[in-house]
């Protein structure tokens, strides 16, 4: 989650925090943002509806028959099948006492860091439900990777780690493209990603049922909105390294499977990125510098911030921080 602890209301306590000792709005160092370049990497599409988007995929194609002289062939002709992605509607408001926003030294300024905090947030709400969410255990969701690749019986794009017990965690590999896996918004909306609305002045209730005559106050409220989904059009473009242990001495995980999993894709993978979280990923760079490596390599200035990127095979590793070591093992 994105906060430590619950909150609705900005009050003085919050007040005194942001202010330093002349009375200046201090900047505020933001320990809870999180590395979540998932969000980043996917390309978006407008949906062709307002609450799904509904793509094709080829279930048969003929192989023709070979004909004798005089002999006919029968007719034939191809299958396809329907597949409905959701979109789901992730919201959230702000509310602060007029006269306490009008009391910091920027009411303005005051106002846009309360903003960002909400839109990390929700950006890190986004980033999970986009790996793990779940139209099973919360309707209000999209479907994430992990659901659609949520057994080893199944699922040919998912290998087996080896791990037990819920102390595991995954490797996601994606390749990402509008004929292939991409993000989309709602049909004729003119927003993408998270809409901030500032609503202005508004007259709150400090009751929280309808009481007639409740004490009320002015306050400024925002509104925070994005809608998006997860459509996945060529299944074979998303793969799964699960069931790996999070502790232990020894390598995590073999990149055998990682290898494997690679081949079974399009182009052998290629133009796919691995998401990883900072233990799995520090296992990689260790490996990296290991005598006898062949799979790593490291290049600088390929990050979007100039940043180094480590590739496997020449694929691209991300650290991914909503990828968790607290997964179920999956059989």
């Amino acid at each position: 989650m994105a906060t430590l602890t619950p909150y609705n209301k900005l009050n003085v306590v919050e007040l005194a925090r942001r202010k330093d000792p002349s009375g200046n709005l201090m900047a505020i160092a933001e320990v809870l943002n999180e590395d979540n370049p998932i969000l980043q990497d996917a390309p978006w599409m407008e949906a062709n509806d307002t609450f799904t988007h509904k793509s094709t995929r080829r279930l048969y194609v003929p192989g023709g028959t070979w004909r004798k002289i005089n002999a006919g062939v029968g007719i034939t002709a191809t299958r396809t099948i329907e597949v409905i992605d959701g979109i789901g509607m992730l919201e959230a408001y702000s509310e602060a006492d007029k006269d306490l926003i009008d009391s910091f030294p920027s009411p303005m300024q005051a106002r846009m860091d309360e903003a960002r905090g909400f839109i990390e947030g929700m950006s890190q709400e986004l980033a999970q439900t986009t790996i793990y969410g779940s139209t099973v255990t919360t309707p209000e969701e999209f479907n994430g990777f992990a659901a659609r690749m949520a057994s080893l019986a199944t699922a040919a794009n998912v290998r087996n780690a080896g791990g037990s017990g819920s102390d595991l965690t995954s490797i996601f590999i994606i390749q990402w493209g509008l004929s292939r896996v991409f993000m989309v918004y709602p049909k004729g909306s003119p927003f993408l990603g998270i809409k901030h609305t500032d609503l202005g002045e508004v007259t709150v209730s400090t009751s929280t049922t309808a009481i007639a005559n409740a004490a009320q106050y002015q306050a400024y409220r925002d509104h925070f909105q994005v809608k998006c989904g997860l459509v996945v059009r060529d299944d074979r473009c998303i793969a799964r390294l699960a069931n790996i242990e999070s502790t232990g001495t020894s390598n995590l995980f073999d990149e055998d499977d990682l290898i494997t999993l690679l081949n079974r894709m399009p182009q052998a993978g290629r133009g796919a990125s691995l998401y990883v979280n900072d233990t799995v990923l520090t296992q990689m760079e260790i490996a990296l510098k290991d005598k006898n490596n062949v799979n790593y390599t490291a290049a600088k200035g390929e990050g979007l911030a100039g940043e180094a990127v480590l590739f496997f095979r020449g694929n691209p590793v991300k650290k991914c921080d909503q990828i968790v070591i607290t997964e179920t093992a999956l059989t």
